[in-house]
C-alpha cells in the first residue's frame, strides 16, 4: 500500500510517519520510506546517523538513471530525456516492486528494517532556478512504476501544507494520513486538503497529534468530524527518541493508535485501473500545460491505451 503522510509546518507528521515507520517494521513488515519533505528530517527520525543520512544518493539529482531504467523498451518515450514526472508506464516499461533488486532501490539506506528513500535537500544551487517540484518528481515517477502488494508498504513523508497539490503526486497514495495539532490553524490544512482532495477520489483521514486531554479530542471532533481516525498524545517515548535516546517503549494508547493506522491501511482495497486512469489524466493536463504544441503531442503519445498494471 502507498500511504503518505501530511500536513501542517510543524505538526508533527515527520515525527509520525517514523513512528508508523517503526510500527510496520517492528511486525516484520517490507517497507520504504520516503523522504520527500524539503527538510529531509525521516532519516533522523529513524535514528539515522545525521552524516550517513546526509550521503544517501537523492533521487532528484539521479532523474537520468531512474529515467533510463524505467523508460526500458517503451517505444512511445524516445529516450530518458523525454520522461517527464508525470510519464505513466506502458508496454515495455519497467515496473519496481516494493525494495526490489533494481537501480532505484540500490539508491535507498536500510535503516531500522526499511528502505529508506530521499529526494535531496533544496540546495544553494537550486536557489532561483528550479523549485522542489523537481525533485518530489522523481517520487511521483517511482510511484507511478511500482506495483506494491498487500503486506507491503510504501511510506511517504511529504511537503508540509498543501504543496502536494501542486502536481498530480497528491492520487499516487492508496491512503493519505493528515497530522492535525488541535488548534484552529492546525486544521486549516486539513479543510485545503478536504476541499482539494474531494473530486478525485483521493482517501484521506485525520491523525491528531499532540493531544493533551479530552478537549483536545472534542476541538478535532468538532472541527474535522468522521475524518478523525485517531489522536496520539504527548509521549515520553517520543521525547527520548528525538533526543537520540533509544530503547524506551511507546506508550499503550500511543502503540493503539498506530494500530489503527495500520487497519485503516490494510482496509483500503486496490483499484489498478483507477490508479492508471488518474495517472494518465494528470498526464495529460501536464502536458496540455505546455506552451508549444510539438511538446504537447510528443508527451500525449506517451500514454498507452492498451497498459495494465499487473493484478
Amino acid at each position: 500500500m502507498k500511504v503518505a503522510f501530511v500536513g501542517k509546518g510543524g505538526s508533527g507528521k515527520t515525527t509520525l510517519s517514523s513512528l508508523f515507520i517503526r510500527h510496520l517494521t517492528a511486525r516484520a513488515l517490507p517497507v520504504v520510506a520516503v523522504d520527500a519533505d524539503i527538510n529531509q528530517h525521516l532519516g533522523a527520525a529513524l535514528g539515522l546517523d545525521e552524516e550517513v543520512a546526509a550521503k544517501i544518493p537523492a533521487l532528484g539529482d539521479r532523474l537520468p538513471e531512474i529515467r533510463t531504467h524505467l523508460r526500458g523498451r517503451n517505444w512511445r518515450i524516445p529516450g530518458p530525456s523525454a520522461m517527464v514526472k508525470t510519464t505513466p508506464p506502458g508496454s515495455g516499461s519497467r515496473l519496481l516492486t516494493l525494495a526490489g533488486d533494481d537501480p532505484v532501490h540500490a539508491l535507498g539506506q536500510e535503516v531500522d528494517g526499511a528502505t529508506l528513500l530521499v529526494t535531496g535537500r533544496f540546495t544553494d544551487k537550486d536557489l532561483g532556478v528550479s523549485c522542489y517540484h523537481s525533485k518530489t518528481g522523481a517520487v511521483e515517477l517511482y510511484l507511478n512504476h511500482l506495483v506494491d502488494g498487500p503486506g507491503e508498504y510504501a511510506v511517504v513523508d511529504m511537503t508540509a501544507g498543501a504543496d502536494t497539490f501542486a502536481s498530480g503526486l497528491f492520487t499516487r497514495f492508496d491512503l493519505m494520513f493528515l497530522v492535525a495539532e488541535p488548534t484552529r490553524k492546525g486544521v486549516a490544512v486539513y479543510r485545503q486538503y478536504k476541499r482539494y482532495a474531494a473530486d478525485h477520489g483521493v482517501a484521506l483521514t485525520v491523525v491528531g497529534n499532540k493531544i493533551q486531554g479530552d478537549g483536545d479530542i472534542a476541538f478535532l471532533r468538532e472541527e474535522v468530524g468522521d475524518d478523525l481516525l485517531t489522536w496520539v498524545g504527548q509521549s515520553a517515548a517520543v521525547r527520548a527518541l528525538e533526543q537520540g535516546r533509544q530503547g524506551m517503549r511507546l506508550e499503550s494508547a500511543n502503540e493503539a493508535a498506530l494500530d489503527w493506522m495500520l487497519a485503516a491501511v490494510d482496509a483500503r482495497r486496490k483499484d489498478w485501473p483507477g490508479y492508471h486512469r488518474q495517472a494518465v489524466e494528470f498526464h495529460l493536463r501536464y502536458a496540455r500545460s505546455r506552451p508549444d504544441a510539438a511538446t504537447v503531442a510528443a508527451l500525449e503519445k506517451q500514454v498507452d491505451p492498451d497498459f495494465r498494471y499487473p493484478a
